[in-house]
């Protein structure tokens, strides 16, 4: 007899590797290509699906413009403490003068004050006349260095002074009417370090004169800014006589003469400009939004705002959005429930009559499908209005007095008959396929046992009919909750959903910040009713049927 012990160890493929190897990379392979079926699938989801989602979520707490528009501003604003009453220090007006000048060149302050305008009214006006009035600071310094001296007259001469003489020879050989670009400017080395605020700021003019504004450098004249920037460096009495560049005279001489110059004291002109710069809440909504994140955009969905003191509820006459989440949900449910009770009756005929006329029922079924949103919507309007369709047969049948015609439109009832209508299609045609797949024989059978028609209905056939239910609710409650078409037309001022009010901040008040944050409460509330109808219904017994 063999000794089994000879054969012991591990099984070979026909390859010579281990079956179990052989096996995992076959497993492996058809894993693979089964990812590759589903490729063109899952990047369609997550580029129209996953990807908006995510942009959503983060616009929904995305506040950059602040620190990005005021950068300085906001770095000194940090230490400020607004509960003491004063107002910030004369550097933080200043910096806010450097940031303003900046912006409104690059034409991003009237987008700041529009940011900030959602937080405090009035802001967005501030900001608007400080972008036109804020280069008269600039100027008083820029009129006093060109009095004393030409050579800061000159676009030429200031570049000579900042900018490094490889870049000033590639400057000079190039045609500026030829294809290539402008060569990119370059600071002259250790001009930094005996200018700092006038290299820095002279960097931004000239990164802004090339690439935004595409222009040539050589013919541009510094901003007003510069010459302040200027002022500022020569004040702290830089040691300019190790300097041999050129300009070097120059800046002597100027050293010499600032301290004569008149200034700009930045507070009072700002006050001059408009007096909200001395108002102690400006400078709080700056300070709170500095942050590149913020919770600001969540609390006004939730009619509260972020204060210096921590979040806050709103004045009960400002408070909007919880309402609306309220009469969103109950009208959604309510607009499922009226699918069921009309829609349950009429798959159930459907499903139970002769294949040839239940198939020309299931076109009139249909039939809406064919038709546009807008077009169905409008006729609802015209038939629900005072002098319409139903008031006006409701008066020839002698229900209603003439003077005592229905409210129809413009108001929840409007909108709940319209977007009924529109969604029962969405209940039927789950029901009509589930329903399709329930014996008749099982009532024929609890009949013969006793069972009255309604026992037999309610015992046998509707336990069955409770996945097409679900199925139904799921789809007519989830495209009920985001319908803005239809409310907006005809439910006026107490029939709008929350979803109106997305639109609204999207596409007129362009405060996408906020929008997305009440997108995102309302995807977190339908994800939590399904949570919820999972588990205390089960989302496997919500069927389409079969």
């Amino acid at each position: 007899m063999t000794d089994a012990t000879q054969n012991s160890g591990p099984m070979m493929a026909a390859d010579g590797t281990t079956l179990k190897s052989s096996l995992n990379r076959a497993l492996r392979r058809q894993k693979l290509r089964a990812l590759m079926l589903i490729a063109p699938l899952l990047i369609f989801v997550l580029v129209t699906f996953i990807a908006p989602i995510a942009d959503m979520l983060f616009r929904s707490v995305e506040n950059q413009i602040v620190s990005d528009t005021l950068p300085r501003t906001t770095t000194l604003l940090a230490d400020w403490d607004g509960d003491t009453g004063g107002l910030p220090s004369s550097e933080v007006f200043e910096a806010l003068y450097t940031d303003i000048f900046v912006a409104q060149e690059r034409k991003l302050h009237t987008r700041l004050g529009s940011r900030l305008n959602y937080e405090l009214t009035g802001v967005s006006s501030l900001f608007r006349k400080s972008g036109r009035k804020v280069e008269d600071m600039g100027e008083v310094y820029q009129d006093q260095f060109e009095d004393l001296d030409g050579f800061w007259k000159d676009s030429e001469n200031w570049n000579a002074l900042m900018g490094s003489d490889s870049w000033l020879a590639d400057q000079t050989a190039w045609d500026e009417k030829s294809d290539t670009r402008q060569p990119a400017f370059e600071l002259r080395e250790g001009i930094d370090g005996l200018l700092p605020q006038t290299a820095a700021t002279f960097e931004i003019f000239a990164d802004f004169v090339q690439n935004e504004d595409e222009d040539n450098l050589a013919k541009e004249d510094p901003w007003a800014l510069v010459y302040s920037a200027l002022y500022t460096d020569l004040m702290q009495e830089p040691d300019v006589s190790g300097y041999g560049g050129p300009g070097s005279a120059e800046l002597l001489e100027a050293m010499g003469a600032v301290g004569t110059f008149e200034t700009v004291d930045y507070p009072a002109a700002f006050e001059e400009i408009d007096k909200d710069w001395h108002s102690i809440d400006v400078w709080q909504t700056i300070q709170t939004y500095s942050p590149d994140f913020t919770s600001g955009y969540f609390l006004n969905a939730v009619d509260m705002k972020k204060s210096p003191d921590g979040p806050e509820m709103r004045p009960d006459n400002e408070q909007l959005y919880i309402k609306l989440f309220i009469r969103t949900l109950f009208m959604s449910l309510v607009i499922t429930g009226s699918c069921i009770l009309l829609g349950y009756p009429v798959a159930w005929i459907l499903a139970n009559l002769p294949a040839r006329t239940a198939n020309l029922l299931m076109i009139l079924v249909l039939l809406p499908f064919w038709t546009s949103l807008l077009v169905r919507t409008s006729a609802w309007k015209v038939m629900l209005q005072q002098q319409g369709v139903i008031n006006d047969t409701l008066v020839w049948l002698g229900v209603v007095a003439d003077d005592s015609r229905l409210a129809l439109i413009n108001n929840q009832t409007g909108t709940i008959i319209a977007m009924t209508h529109i969604l029962l299609p969405f209940m039927i045609l789950p029901l009509y396929s589930v329903m399709k797949t329930i014996p008749p024989s099982y009532l024929r059978a609890a009949k013969s046992l006793g069972a009255t028609n309604w026992t037999a209905f309610w015992r046998v056939y509707f336990p069955q009919s409770v996945p097409g239910i679900g199925a139904g609710s799921i789809l007519v409650f989830i495209l009920s909750i985001g319908y803005y078409i239809t409310p907006e037309l005809v439910g006026g001022t107490t029939g709008t959903f929350i979803s109106n009010r997305i639109a609204y901040h999207i596409s007129s008040s362009l405060n996408w910040g906020l929008a997305a944050a009440l997108g995102a409460i309302l995807l977190a509330v339908v994800l939590g009713l399904y949570w919820a109808y999972d588990r205390i219904v089960g989302i496997d017994n919500v069927k389409l049927g079969g």
